[in-house]
């Protein structure tokens, strides 16, 4: 019988041509395609077209043609000896990707090329890296919008397309990339796709932080029962959070939600994400009450529900969260008590309920809370005295603000004890008798404010050791007694308010030692004598002479009043030097001599006013002029009760706000 009529014959001719097809497949090179060679060569024509900063892959090389495997920041498969790894993570590339070859490299699993200046589209063909497992392009300048052909990775786990410049709709194509546990596209400028589209129960990281996403909460993310993380804060979702974000997403450890327009209340289910560590809420429209069981979720370290509108009481169960490090209520309409409970979060160290409706005293628990740095409880009505007990354990304390409240009493020596502070706010309330000279102690001040209250006594000698103040305010006190020589100790002070107390003498020239002084203040009080050549706002006393030239050095110098005193001769030239000056106040004097057209060159002077002087006709100008000449001028807005000090972002433009009041008695022109 023939082999053609013989199957078993003929399956054994098959197989057998099929074994020399391999062994004859064997016998011969890769494709060139795939290649270790072309792989190089690849990246060698790529690397001809980036910029770096020193050091530059000096490996990727022509004459290293032969050693791919141990190129810099290539990683090879073992048993092909391809590329396997591309990782040029902070490496100072400039550059884009149009002329990357992804063709040859078909065994590639990780590329990395975050934090470096690659800008320019993401390549479509970026889509033909079947095996790729992590893609990470944070943290550049790409543009334009993210690739359908990224959603044919389906082999993908890890994405990051953070901290771009990327735009249009997110790719619902997205949701094919089965196998994606971690997504990260936040810092762009992405817009909502249809979210009905997605679906990506795989994920365990999601973040869409910073981007320009609308509407309500994207219902898929309920879904996503795997999820540890999730960021949705800085876009303008809308709606209230769903209950479901608190009975499915129990693996949940941090829920980053701040800055949106999420609203209503917060609920009780919250307890359910008993993974938690991390709560960021604040910057919404949430309101109600703090539920109490948000007690139960004992890993809870941050706590931020800021900036929102809860009311009622602050929930005393926070007591149970012995983890809590920072919790963070200002901003809010809570009209309790504080709880003494509080005192037994003994790992706090952030404690921020601000501008509430607080009332009552403060429980002498928090005297537990030994590694507080950071006290923030202004803008309330809690009263009663500081008990010396509660400062005396606070003694890692950085920053302390119970400003604007009724807090009375005297300011407790043990004051003293909190070496580390760098920020004292006790400003309006009623704090009576002296300054306590331990205030001498707090080396690392750099801003003490003790303005409106009730103070009296003299200046403590100590406080002239604070070598590191930037910022001194004790105005509207009554504070008596004389400013010392030592005042020129406090090289580094840049505010110097002392106005409405009751020092008398003259000012010492020391004062002078201040270089850095931008703006001071000494108004009614009862000084005396001539100015020193130095600084800023010396109105309603009985300062006499004349205005001292040595002013127009002070370069930094932004506002100056010497209004209401019994000042005489000639408006000294050397002023026209102080170019950051905003406002200027000589009025109420008995100044003379002419007004020099140059007062028009401050380019930030916002407020002049040389009225109720003896000051002639305008030397080659008229006011008409003048005003023409500094009527451009910016306005800065300033908060003497800011630790940052900080300048409006962008200071409005004005022409019609700008005061300029002179003297009737001007001599016609």
């Amino acid at each position: 019988m023939s082999s053609l009529h013989n199957p078993s014959m003929a399956a054994s001719q098959k197989l057998y041509a099929a074994l020399f097809h391999v062994l004859l497949l064997s016998l011969f090179p890769l494709n060139a395609k795939s290649s270790a060679r072309t792989q190089a060569e690849a990246l060698l024509q790529w690397k001809s077209t980036l910029s770096f900063s020193p050091p530059p892959l000096s490996s990727w090389s022509r004459s290293n043609l032969n050693n791919l495997c141990k190129w810099t920041a290539v990683s090879c498969s073992s048993t092909s000896r391809t590329v396997s790894q591309i990782n040029l993570g902070s490496r100072n590339i400039t550059g884009t990707l149009a002329h990357f070859n992804f063709t040859p490299f078909t065994d590639l699993t990780r590329f990395e090329i975050q934090s470096n200046n690659v800008n320019g589209a993401i390549p479509s063909a970026i889509g033909s890296l079947s095996k790729l497992t992590h893609l990470d392009l944070s943290v550049n300048f790409f543009e334009g919008s993210i690739p359908v052909e990224i959603s044919q990775l389906t082999e993908l786990q890890y994405l990051s397309l953070y901290n771009n410049n990327l735009s249009g709709i997110i790719p619902f194509q997205l949701a094919n990339l089965p196998k994606v546990r971690h997504l990260d596209l936040g810092a762009n400028y992405l817009e909502n796709p249809d979210w009905s589209k997605f679906s990506m129960p795989s994920l365990e990281y999601l973040s869409f932080f910073l981007n320009e996403l609308t509407a309500e909460f994207p219902h898929f993310i309920t879904n996503c029962r795997n999820l540890t993380f999730l960021d949705l804060s800085l876009n303008k979702f809308t709606g209230q959070i769903p209950e479901l974000v608190f009975t499915n997403l129990g693996k949940l450890e941090a829920l980053n939600l701040y800055n949106n327009s999420f609203q209503g209340p917060l609920s009780s289910n919250i307890s359910k994400l008993s993974n938690l560590k991390n709560i960021s809420l604040q910057n919404n429209l949430l309101s109600g009450q703090i539920p109490e069981s948000i007690g139960s979720i004992s890993g809870l370290q941050i706590v931020e529900l800021f900036s929102n509108s809860f009311q009622g009481n602050i929930p005393s169960s926070i007591g149970h969260l012995k983890h809590l490090e920072k919790l963070d209520l200002r901003m809010n309409a809570l009209n309790s008590t504080i709880p003494p409970e509080l005192g037994l979060c003994t790992n706090l160290t952030y404690l921020a309920l601000a501008d509430n409706q607080l009332s009552g005293e403060l429980p002498l628990s928090l005297s537990n809370l030994a590694k507080i740095a950071d006290m923030g409880l202004s803008e309330n009505s809690l009263s009663g005295e500081i008990s010396p007990t509660l400062l005396s354990n606070w003694t890692e304390l950085i920053s302390l603000q119970v400003q604007n409240n009724l807090f009375s009493g005297n300011i407790p020596p043990e004051i003293g004890k909190l070496t580390m502070l760098q920020y004292l706010f006790l400003y309006n309330n009623t704090f009576s008798g002296s300054i306590p000279p331990e205030i001498g102690n707090l080396k690392e001040l750099l801003s003490l404010d003790l303005s409106g209250n009730q103070l009296s006594g003299p200046l403590p000698s100590t406080l002239w050791n604070l070598a590191n103040l930037q910022t001194l305010n004790l105005f509207s006190n009554n504070i008596n007694g004389k400013i010392p020589p030592e005042v020129g100790n406090l090289t580094m002070l840049q505010i110097l308010d002392l106005n409405t107390n009751q020092l008398h003498g003259e000012l010492p020239q020391t004062i002078s030692n201040i270089a850095s002084l931008t703006s001071i203040n000494l108004f009614g009080n009862n000084l005396s004598g001539s100015i020193p050549s130095d600084f800023g706002s010396l109105g309603s006393n009985d300062l006499t002479g004349r205005i001292p030239a040595e002013l127009g050095n002070l370069s930094m110098l932004f506002k100056l009043n010497l209004s209401n005193n019994h000042l005489t001769g000639e408006v000294p030239q050397s002023l026209t030097s102080l170019k950051g000056l905003e406002s200027l106040d000589l009025s109420d004097n008995k100044l003379t001599g002419k007004i020099s057209k140059e007062l028009g060159s401050y380019e930030k002077l916002s407020s002049l006013d040389l009225s109720h002087n003896n000051l002639a006709a305008f030397s080659k100008i008229n006011p008409q002029e003048l005003l023409m000449a500094i009527q451009d001028c910016a306005v800065k807005e300033e908060d003497y009760h800011n630790a940052q000090q900080q300048t409006v972002a962008s200071p409005q433009r004005i022409t019609k706000r700008f005061l300029l009041v002179l003297s009737f008695r001007f001599v016609a022109y």
